[in-house]
């Protein structure tokens, strides 16, 4: 697959909200397989489409379980809070103190349009948090309560 540009904070396709997709074919496969392979290589833990350029509503995360991709995900629960540091693929560098729900239950499509849910507790609610986040032109700089540059222990989602 084909590893694609990550888009930096100042890119304004970041501020943008992503429309949800509609069509479930092989270039929706292809992207989310590309994003899969890029997440990984450059060691994220979640990537979504408007990071790389594309503004549509796919995410794909891999919070140490294995492959999630999620298409139009919404959240329809959340409970607790946690708060920790936040790193992003889209802000090289810096971190912040963000708080998220501790557990979240997330609804979307699969690659083949087929609805399921998912729910997710601390590293993965968070980075569902952070992905829909992106999907709706939001990044966790905006959610921070202090930021820094020292990566010490911390995800990238």
């Amino acid at each position: 697959m084909a590893i694609r540009i990550i888009r930096k904070k100042d890119d304004e396709v970041l501020s943008k909200v992503c429309k949800p997709v509609t069509v479930f074919d092989k270039k929706l496969g292809i992207l989310l397989d590309d994003m899969y392979d890029t997440m990984k290589m450059y060691e994220g833990v979640g990537l979504a489409a408007s990071q790389v350029g594309i503004l549509k509503r796919v995410v794909v995360i891999d919070a140490g379980t294995g492959r999630v991709e999620l298409i139009n995900p919404e959240i329809i629960e959340e409970s607790g809070v946690q708060n920790g540091l936040e790193g992003c693929l889209s802000v090289p560098g810096v971190y912040g103190e963000v708080e998220r729900p501790n557990k979240v239950t997330v609804r979307a499509l699969d690659r083949n349009g087929v609805p399921f849910e998912i729910t997710g507790e601390e590293l993965l609610a968070r980075a569902l948090c952070h992905e829909i986040d992106h999907l709706n032109g939001k990044l966790f700089l905006e959610r921070a309560t202090r930021l820094e540059t020292s990566q010490k222990g911390q995800e990238k989602v």
